[in-house]
């Protein structure tokens, strides 16, 4: 009996923690991307209007200065001259606070906005949030998108050393389709 109580027991909490962790549907391709305001490493705020007519590379990161978010920014960083040239923008999101990004973007020498989400409310609107209750960071996703607002692209499975230039490959892909 204690083992159907115990099992019971895990099984409940299993699913407690499953719900917890689960996020929001994401942005469809094609829809509008969900607007944000936040302050960035230096407390400036930015929102998705001040992006219109650009590309944007809106990536959502899990901690600042752990090895794959470090590899995630370094190889944004070392391709802004491309992406530049693209049209493109790249901003980063993670529920750290100002103070962690602006520790982070030094150290690296980040020349892109790392805005800080701590209520973790864009990110949960942009489906990007594990939430398990007492801790809550964002999933390593990626929304490019377009000029008019809109999601061009979702990337759920990022490998950190190749995702800049994927990005690079897929914002070539799009601009010859005319997009």
């Amino acid at each position: 009996m204690k083992w159907l109580i115990l099992l019971g027991l895990l099984a409940s909490l299993f699913l407690l923690v499953s719900q917890m962790a689960r996020a929001a549907e994401l942005p469809k391709v094609g829809g509008p991307a969900p607007g944000f305001d936040l302050p960035d490493q230096n407390g400036v705020r930015h929102n998705l209007g001040e992006f219109a007519g650009k590309w944007l590379v809106l990536y959502f990161y899990p901690k600042d200065d752990t090895p794959g978010c470090t590899q995630e920014a370094c190889a944004f960083r070392d391709d802004m001259h491309k992406l530049a040239a693209m049209g493109a923008q790249v901003v980063g999101i993670s529920v750290d606070d100002s103070e962690s990004h602006a520790e982070f973007a030094k150290k690296y020498h980040l020349p892109f906005p790392l805005l800080a989400d701590k209520s973790a409310e864009v990110a949960a609107r942009y489906g990007a949030l594990t939430n398990l209750w007492l801790f809550k960071f964002a999933k390593r996703y990626t929304f490019l998108i377009d000029p008019q607002g809109k999601i061009a692209k979702v990337y759920e499975k990022v490998e950190t050393s190749r995702h800049s230039t994927e990005i690079i490959d897929d914002l070539r892909q799009l601009a010859a389709k005319g997009k």
